[in-house]
C-alpha cells in the first residue's frame, strides 16, 4: 500500500511525492530548468597510462610527423600525454609530448632513472601568444611560411636529456641502432600476430 503525501507546495517536494507514491507530480514548472552545457574548461582527470608504458618503454610513433620513428618514454604527465625523446641525436625526434593512442609500446627498455625530467610538464610546452595580428593583405602578400623558432631553453633542455639519454642507450647494444631504424610495414605482414 502506497503512502500518501499531503500538502505539496513546490518542487522538491512534488520530486520527493512522485517517488515515494509512484505517481506523476501535480507541479511542473513553468519553464525549463535551465542545466550548465558541459564545459571543456574544467580540469578533467587524466587518462590512465597503459600498463605496457612506463618511463624507459620503447615505443613506435604511429602518426604525426615523426611517424615510424621508435622513441624512448621518460615519463608521463599530468596531462595523461607521454614525454618521449628520440634521442633527437639519434633520429631526429625532439622532447614532445605525445597520446598513448597514437604509439605501439615494444618490449624493450632502458633505464632512465639517471635523467631529470622533473622540471618538464605540459606548461612547458604551452605556446607563446602571438606578437602581432597579422591582417588580411599581409596574409596574402606573404607566400614564405615564418620558420618556426626554437627557444634557447628548449635547445638547453633537449641537450642535457639527450646526454645522460644517450649514455643509458649506449649501454645496450644494438639499442642505438634499432633507435635510429624506422618502422614499417611491408605487404604480407600481419601485425596483430606481431610481438614488438
Amino acid at each position: 500500500m502506497a503512502l500518501k503525501v499531503l500538502g505539496i507546495a513546490g518542487p522538491k517536494k512534488a520530486a520527493k511525492a512522485a517517488t515515494t507514491v509512484g505517481k506523476s507530480p501535480r507541479f511542473y514548472p513553468a519553464d525549463d530548468v535551465k542545466r550548465p552545457l558541459p564545459s571543456r574548461k574544467s580540469k578533467k582527470n587524466a587518462a590512465k597510462v597503459r600498463s605496457s608504458i612506463s618511463a624507459g618503454t620503447v615505443l613506435i610513433l604511429l602518426a604525426g610527423r615523426f611517424r615510424g620513428k621508435r622513441v624512448v618514454c621518460l615519463k608521463a604527465l599530468e596531462s595523461g600525454l607521454l614525454l618521449v625523446s628520440g634521442p633527437y641525436k639519434i633520429n631526429g625526434v625532439p622532447l614532445r609530448r605525445v597520446h598513448q593512442a597514437y604509439v605501439i609500446a615494444t618490449t624493450t627498455t632502458v633505464d632512465v632513472s639517471a635523467i631529470d625530467v622533473s622540471a618538464i610538464d605540459d606548461a612547458y610546452f604551452a605556446r607563446a601568444a602571438s606578437s602581432g595580428e597579422e591582417g588580411e593583405d599581409e596574409f596574402f602578400a606573404n607566400d614564405a611560411a615564418k620558420p618556426a623558432v626554437v627557444s634557447e631553453t628548449r635547445k638547453a633542455d633537449q641537450k642535457k636529456v639527450d646526454a645522460a639519454l644517450l649514455k643509458a642507450v649506449e649501454a645496450v647494444p644494438m639499442l642505438k641502432q634499432y633507435l635510429n631504424a624506422k618502422f614499417s610495414l611491408s605487404k604480407g605482414d600481419k601485425p596483430h600476430k606481431m610481438v614488438f
